[in-house]
C-alpha cells in the first residue's frame, strides 16, 4: 500500500512512518523542502502559495495529514494564533482540493484534529458526538475539520483523529516535563483537578494504522485512552516513574502570568474525552493506564 504523509518529520509523523514501513507499506512525505527529481519518496508542497503538483500525489491508497504549526512552543500572540489557524486550514484546503480532483483518488484520508474541539468542559464525558466547545482551540479544530469538505464530497473516506495529549519521552509535552520532575521539582498544575485526555505515541500510531485499514472508521474518532486522569494523578504517577516526589504545585496565577491564553487552554482547561468509537470497534491499547504508559515512556518504549 502506498501512503502519503504530511508532517512526516514531526514527532507523530516520524513514529508513524516507522510503523507503516514495518507493515511493508510504501511511505512518501509531503515536504516544504525542495525535492530532487530522483527523490521518489518526497513530494514538494507549499500550502500558503497553493503549490502542490497533482500528478505527484496520484495513486496513493491512503493519505495521512498531520501538518500544522506547533501550538505549544510559544505564547499565543495574535500573530502566533493566526499562524496556528492558517497552517491547518490552508494546508487542509489545498490538499483536499487536489485529492478531490484526481483521476485516481485515495480511498482514505486520515486528518489530524484535537480534543481541543470540545473546549474546557470540566468532568463532562465527551464522546465523538459531543458538540463543539468554546475557545481558540475549539474554533481552530472546527475550521480545520470543515476544510476537508472537498475530499468528503468527492467520495473519499475521511477520518478525523481528535488527539489528546500525546505522551512520548522523545518530544511533545512529556519531554518538556521530564527535566523538572527528574529534579524533584514537579507537581500538579493549578488545582490539579482538571481532566487530561491522553494517549501514548505508540498507541496513537497504531490507532492511525487501524483507521487506515478499517473502513468502518469514518468521521470523528477520539484518539485517546479510555482512562483520562486528573492532572494531580498524572503528576503523582510521573513522579513515581522518575523516582522523585511530585508535590511542588504550579499555581494557576503563575500559568496565567507566564503563558496567558495558551496556558489557560492547554494547562488549566479540563477535557474528559473518551474513545467510544475505538472501544466499540475492538481496538486494543498497549498502554490504557497512565502508570504503565509513563513507565513505558521513561523506559524508551514509546
Amino acid at each position: 500500500m502506498r501512503v502519503l504523509i504530511s508532517g512526516a518529520t514531526g514527532l507523530i509523523g516520524t513514529a508513524l512512518t516507522s510503523q507503516l514501513e514495518s507493515e511493508e507499506m510504501d511511505v512518501t512525505q509531503l515536504t516544504r523542502q525542495q525535492v530532487d527529481d530522483e527523490d521518489t519518496h518526497r513530494v514538494y508542497w507549499h500550502p500558503e502559495s497553493g503549490t502542490l503538483d497533482a500528478e505527484q500525489v496520484e495513486g496513493f491508497r491512503a493519505v495521512v495529514h498531520l501538518a500544522g504549526e506547533n501550538i505549544s512552543d510559544a505564547k499565543w500572540t495574535e500573530d502566533k494564533k493566526r499562524r496556528i489557524l492558517s497552517s491547518r486550514v490552508s494546508s487542509t484546503t489545498l490538499l483536499c482540493r487536489v485529492l478531490a480532483n484526481l483521476k485516481k483518488k485515495p480511498k482514505t484520508l486520515i486528518c489530524a484534529s484535537a480534543v481541543g474541539y470540545y473546549g474546557g468542559r470540566g468532568d463532562e464525558e465527551l464522546t465523538e458526538s459531543a458538540e463543539p466547545g468554546k475557545g481558540f482551540l475549539a474554533e481552530v479544530c472546527q475550521a480545520w475539520e470543515q476544510a476537508v469538505l472537498p475530499a468528503t464530497e468527492a467520495g473519499i473516506r475521511v477520518t478525523f483523529l481528535r488527539m489528546g495529549v500525546v505522551l512520548s519521552a522523545h518530544g511533545g509535552a512529556l519531554q518538556r516535563m521530564l527535566p523538572p520532575f527528574r529534579l524533584g521539582l514537579g507537581g500538579p498544575v493549578g488545582g490539579g483537578m482538571q481532566q487530561m485526555s491522553w494517549i501514548t505515541l505508540d498507541d496513537l500510531t497504531r490507532a492511525i494504522l487501524y483507521c487506515i485499514k478499517n473502513r468502518r472508521m469514518t468521521g470523528v474518532v477520539n484518539a485517546v485512552t479510555p482512562h483520562p486522569v486528573r492532572n494531580r494523578k498524572f503528576a503523582q504517577e510521573l513522579g513515581k516513574a522518575v523516582g522523585k516526589p511530585a508535590v511542588i504545585p504550579v499555581p494557576a496565577f503563575a500559568i496565567n502570568l507566564a503563558w496567558g491564553e495558551m496556558g489557560r487552554e492547554l494547562l488549566l482547561s479540563s477535557t474528559h474525552a473518551v474513545p467510544e468509537r475505538l472501544t466499540q470497534s475492538g481496538f486494543e491499547w498497549h498502554y490504557p493506564e497512565i502508570e504503565d504508559a509513563l513507565r513505558a515512556c521513561i523506559e524508551g518504549e514509546t
